[in-house]
């Protein structure tokens, strides 16, 4: 061990331990790889805590007509087929498998009268789809996953900061070989080295004033994997949910799960009046109920486990549509007091159907609202929650155009396309956690020993420290509050060319700041330093997402242009915006979009 640095050896290092890192890292270990697990806070507390309403799969338990083929064109019509085809053809394919194992390791679903897992619709599925426990899901994956990864031999590595991965070949030909970070207790710093390495490290969403987002969720595993040399896709895509809480000021952003409107929930304006029959697109006339009765008779029928004939209701169209929906509501002067609009429940359910089904929003409204949500409408409106963009990556193995590095999750790119469905996120997790925890420890295994680079390490450690060698600058805690109001304001839900120039300039005054951050006081349980590492990453992927949107003009799944109001169905819709590192700063590149073949085709086209 130097004196200036721990040093830990695995074959597979993964970083980030929310569902799809434990599931790589589960998946590794399986595959009899050295296995090591970074986390930048506990064990599970990753943020995939915080998913709530179920995970997606065509398991068929509460509508037998459901299989992947009609998952899998769910999914691909939401991202408004821009998706890389073949990560969702894999996801829809193995997520019922997924889903069973999850089962098997002790994961306790709801289950249907005749003990089968009970499964509820949400947005952008045609038929009840995700398996779910109560709305707690997403702490029910942590929990089993966790529970389950323990004994599979992997060492943790918790509250520890990764802030550069160890590269070698150069940028024609890079090759990971570990990565650079420190405990974030004491500041020591700890190298690691390791054949392949599996970045899981979440969303962007704290880059924004209003999301949904916890303090993890700021964009390391893509500024990693930037700096690094690999390319980051779709970061144009931020997807806002369409209802966070808006009251009080202290909770804005914070989630409302899908399933409330999954349960029977209506979106109404002041003059409560259901709002979605309004904002129905042409994409999904055919198949959308245009009159309450229709609607409410699809989701007694659904709910209930008969086949409906009628048509599914508009409260469950895909996020993009309902977050534009409700903002279009509030500029109209026809929102709620506190600048949302009313999502009703309690007329709509039972008191007691909402505290079996619903129980954490229910405590969350008390709790933080002081709302009874059997009593009350709760107000909600748009809030930063998911990032379609990320690390580009090969849909068969999840490894990115460096060898030996991949990436699963919110992470990695090509799976949602331009939006992403509610629920396939935690399938998403599932799926591509394990091919990317597959890949990496058969890439190791055919890999030699690593040899570090102490000159690389010796940058590394200059980087980390350089601001508490400076005697003053800018307060990074004051530069992010500065990042998050300019991305809300000029990069957020209805963009225009003159907005995300002005965004990049900010961002461009905010990177020069950034470097001359200073931090005081020393190493130990230092939030300043923490935040400053946090600063870099922010920028950089905020930095690509404006850079993304501007070069997309069109509006398409959660990317809308004010200037360019439509979809386009010629140009951009056979491209993905690929943004990569040069000598002279982030470019951006259309890549061509790939064309699924013939039988993949049919399967779009099938009704």
């Amino acid at each position: 061990m130097s004196d200036k640095y721990e040093l830990r050896e695995h074959d597979v290092l993964v970083i980030g331990a929310g569902g799809a890192g434990l599931r790589a890292a589960i998946e590794a270990s399986a595959e009899g790889a050295s296995v090591g697990l970074v986390c930048k806070s506990l064990l599970g507390k990753a943020h995939t805590v915080m998913a709530e309403g179920g995970v997606a799969a065509a398991l068929g338990y509460v509508e037998p007509r459901d299989n992947w083929k009609v998952h899998f064109r769910d999914t691909m019509k939401g991202g408004r087929y821009l998706n890389q085809w073949r990560m969702a053809q894999l996801h829809a394919m193995e997520a019922p498998d997924r889903v069973k194992e999850l089962e098997e390791w002790g994961a306790l679903f709801d289950r249907t009268a005749d003990g089968r897992i009970l499964q509820r619709n949400f947005g952008g599925h045609k038929y009840p789809r995700l398996a779910h426990v109560g709305d707690r899901t997403g702490l029910e994956m942590i929990r089993t996953l966790q529970q389950h990864g323990i004994h599979c031999g992997m060492q943790v590595y918790m509250e520890c900061t990764v802030t550069r991965l160890l590269v070698e070949g150069g940028p024609d030909h890079p090759k990971v070989r570990g990565a650079f970070g420190y405990w974030r207790e004491n500041g020591r710093f700890i190298v690691f080295r390791a054949k392949s390495i599996v970045l899981a490290t979440g969303g962007i969403g704290r880059c924004f004033r209003i999301n949904s987002n916890s303090w993890e969720c700021t964009g390391d595993g893509q500024a990693l994997a930037y700096l690094a040399g690999a390319e980051l896709m779709d970061m144009e895509f931020m997807q806002f949910h369409p209802t966070g809480m808006v009251w009080p000021p202290s909770v804005r952003g914070t989630l409302i799960t899908e399933g409330v409107r999954g349960e029977g929930g209506t979106l109404r304006n002041k003059e409560n009046k259901r709002i979605m029959f309004s904002y129905i697109p042409e994409l999904y006339a055919n198949e959308t109920a245009n009159t309450e009765e229709e609607a409410d008779q699809w989701l007694r029928e659904s709910t209930s486990g008969t086949s409906s004939k009628a048509r599914r209701t508009p409260d469950l169209l895909p996020r993009d549509i309902v977050a534009r929906a409700i903002h279009n509501e509030v500029k109209g002067g026809r929102g709620s007091p506190h600048g949302g609009v009313f999502l009703d429940i309690y007329s709509r359910r039972s008191a007691e159907d909402i505290k079996r089904k619903l129980p954490a929003m229910y405590h969350q409204f008390k709790e933080l609202g002081d709302v009874d949500i059997t009593k009350e409408a709760m107000e909600v409106g748009p809030t930063a929650h998911y990032t379609m963009g990320g690390v580009r990556v090969d849909p068969e193995t999840q490894e990115s155009r460096i060898r030996g590095l991949f990436a699963a999750g919110e992470c990695s790119a090509g799976m949602h396309g331009a939006n992403r469905l509610g629920g396939n996120s935690l399938s998403d997790l599932l799926v591509f956690g394990r091919i990317a925890g597959l890949h990496a420890a058969k890439y190791a295994r055919s890999e030699q020993a690593v040899k570090l680079d102490e000159g690389e390490i010796e940058d590394a450690s200059r980087e980390a420290l350089a601001p508490f060698e400076r005697p003053e600058g800018p307060n990074p805690f004051l530069l992010h509050e500065d990042l998050k109001d300019k991305m809300q304001i000029f990069v957020g839900i209805i963009r225009n060319e003159e907005d995300l120039k002005t965004g990049l300039e900010h961002v461009e005054r905010l990177k020069e700041a950034s470097s001359r951050v200073h931090v005081g006081g020393n190493r130990h349980y230092n939030a300043s330093w923490h935040q400053s590492v946090d600063m870099r990453n922010m920028l950089v992927v905020s930095e690509a997402l404006a850079r993304a949107a501007l070069a997309r003009k069109e509006s398409r799944g959660g990317h809308a242009r004010e200037d360019f109001p439509d979809m386009d169905k010629g140009h951009y819709s056979k491209v993905n915006i690929v943004v990569r590192q040069t000598p002279t700063g982030m470019t951006v590149e259309e890549a061509p979009h790939p064309d699924p073949p013939p039988e993949i085709r049919e399967v779009l086209e099938e009704t």
